[in-house]
C-alpha cells in the first residue's frame, strides 16, 4: 500500500507569526499525515473481513475525510509562504482575474478578509471552478465539511485557533488575518491559478 510523506517547507522568518507557533503548527500537519496512514492502514485491515466490520470501516472512512483534507490544506497553506513575501502584481493573471470577478482586487480582498474572519474554526479558501474558470470565496468547516467539488485550492487560510493562538487571543485574530497576507508569496498562489 502507498502512503503519503510529509512534505518540507522552506519557510522564512513570518512577520507577526513567531517561529515556535510555525513549529508547533507544522508538528499539527505532521500529524495529519501520520494518520491519513494510519486510517488507511486500518481500512485495508478491517475490509478483509467487511461483514464484521461494515460499520467500523464506514466510520473510519468518515475520518479519513478529515485527516486527509487536514493534510491536504495545510500543504497549500505552508506553500505559500515560501520563498517569503512577495507582492500580487496588478498586471498580472491573479490580480486581473480577481478584478473581473468582484470589480477590485481591493473589493475582493475586503471580502475574503471578513469570510476569514467567520466565527468558530475552518477555512478561508480562494477557489477557481474548473468548470467555469470562475473564481469563488468559500468557508470550510473543519476540513472535511464545505469543500467544493470540481474546485481548485487557489489561496487558503487556515482560521483553526492552533494557527494564531500562541500569538494572538481569538479577538484579535484579525491582526492574525492581516500578518498571513503580509507575508504571502503571490507568485505561488498565482501558479495555482495557471495549473
Amino acid at each position: 500500500m502507498k502512503t503519503y510523506t510529509t512534505k518540507t517547507f522552506n519557510l522564512p522568518e513570518l512577520k507577526g507569526i513567531s517561529t515556535n507557533s510555525v513549529s508547533i503548527h507544522l508538528k499539527l500537519y505532521e500529524g495529519y499525515v501520520k494518520h491519513t496512514n494510519l486510517i488507511l492502514e486500518k481500512i485495508t485491515e478491517m475490509s478483509k473481513d467487511v461483514e464484521a466490520n461494515a460499520y467500523a470501516v464506514a466510520e473510519t472512512q468518515r475520518r479519513f475525510g478529515f485527516e486527509f483534507n487536514g493534510m491536504k490544506n495545510h500543504e497549500y497553506f505552508f506553500e505559500q509562504f515560501e520563498g517569503g513575501t512577495v507582492a500580487c502584481v496588478e498586471d498580472g493573471l491573479l490580480h486581473e482575474t480577481i478584478a473581473e470577478e468582484w470589480g477590485s482586487f481591493d473589493t475582493w480582498l475586503a471580502r475574503f478578509k471578513t469570510l476569514a474572519l467567520t466565527r468558530g474554526i475552518g477555512w478561508a479558501i480562494l477557489y477557481r471552478d474548473r468548470d467555469t474558470g470562475q473564481l469563488v470565496n468559500a468557508w470550510v468547516d473543519e476540513q472535511h465539511l464545505g469543500q467544493l467539488n470540481s474546485c481548485d485550492i487557489v489561496l487558503a487560510l487556515d482560521m483553526w485557533e492552533h494557527s494564531y493562538f500562541l500569538d494572538y487571543i481569538p479577538s484579535k485574530k484579525n491582526e492574525y488575518v492581516e500578518a498571513l497576507f503580509a507575508n504571502l508569496n503571490w507568485s505561488v498562489v498565482e501558479k495555482r491559478l495557471l495549473k
